[in-house]
């Protein structure tokens, strides 16, 4: 009919324009759930993100704890270890001084054993040689009055006023008893000097030993003390260069919390609001596409009987 010729290329512009804005609204679903779907994978992002943070952040205070225990045990070690040495180094500057002194000592008493020797060896001979003398001396008072003339002439001597008896010896000169006297005052004086040097001379044998066995000893400690201390030494140099890694690896870790911080800081203090506004965009943006869903059918269903209308 005529009526359906001027009818159909409204109802085909009508069409389109209904195609039109349905194809706009279909766009604009299509860029809300990019949107979304960006939203959510920002969200795991930032969940994800936190997981991280948070496990860093408590490694690296585990990693700070340990390593600075580390650094302090250390400094223990480092503070022993120079007590140590210092005792060790008196220790054996004692003992070298006492070496030296004990040696010192035993040359002394070498040298006064000598002079003690030399005077007894020169006394002995004094003695031997004047009791020699003594001796000869006496003997030959002996033949005079005892044996010889001497006697005979005293036996014929008769005293003015008689006394007790004479005794034989009774005649005998003075001299001959200081003579006798003294010798034996040499006899005591050579015993009591040869005891005298026998026992010196057991006492510095005696010391002599003492002091080699004293010295022995010491040598043997400052030998091992000095063993100890080159040990010792080692071992500072060790913890010293143990120390400066530690040190070095707690500026490390201090650096990276540092970036842990910059890195974290805003996403961990603002998570919860981020979460919360994401959400709630999500929703807002979901619940917009509700309505531009359902404006769509409305619309396409409002064409659809005006076309049916005209047709």
């Amino acid at each position: 009919s005529p009526a359906v010729g001027p009818a159909g290329p409204r109802a085909k512009l009508s069409t389109l324009a209904m195609s039109v804005q349905l194809d706009g609204f279909v766009k604009v679903k299509e860029a809300m759930d990019k949107l979304v779907a960006e939203m959510k994978k920002q969200t795991e992002e930032d969940v994800k993100l936190k997981a991280y943070c948070q496990k860093e952040f408590a490694q690296n205070e585990k990693d700070v704890f340990a390593k600075t225990n580390e650094k302090e045990d250390l400094e223990a070690s480092m503070d022993q270890l120079a007590s140590t040495l210092e005792k060790l180094a008196k220790e054996i500057a004692d003992a070298q001084e006492q070496i030296a002194e004990t040696n010192l000592d035993v040359k002394k008493a070498s040298q006064n054993r000598e002079k003690e020797n030399s005077e007894f060896q020169t006394l002995m001979a004094e003695q031997r040689a004047t009791q020699d003398i003594l001796r000869k001396a006496l003997t030959r008072l002996e033949d005079f009055y005892k044996k010889g003339k001497g006697k005979a002439a005293l036996d014929q001597q008769t005293p003015p006023v008689q006394f007790n008896k004479q005794k034989d010896n009774a005649g005998a000169s003075p001299v001959m008893g200081l003579l006798e006297q003294i010798i034996g005052d040499s006899d005591t004086l050579v015993k009591e000097s040869s005891a005298a040097e026998y026992k010196a001379q057991a006492d510095y044998e005696t010391m002599v030993k003492d002091s080699t066995d004293l010295v022995a000893q010491l040598t043997a400690s400052v030998v091992a003390k000095t063993k100890a201390s080159a040990a010792a030494k080692k071992d500072t140099s060790m913890a010293k260069s143990d120390h400066t890694s530690a040190v070095g690896e707690l500026d490390a870790l201090a650096a990276y919390n540092t970036d842990l911080h910059g890195q974290c800081d805003f996403l961990v203090k603002n998570f919860d609001i981020r979460q919360k506004a994401r959400t709630q965009e999500i929703e807002a943006i979901q619940e917009a596409k509700g309505i531009l869903s359902g404006a769509g059918r409305s619309e396409e269903r409002r064409v659809g009987k005006e076309c049916r209308s005209r047709w």
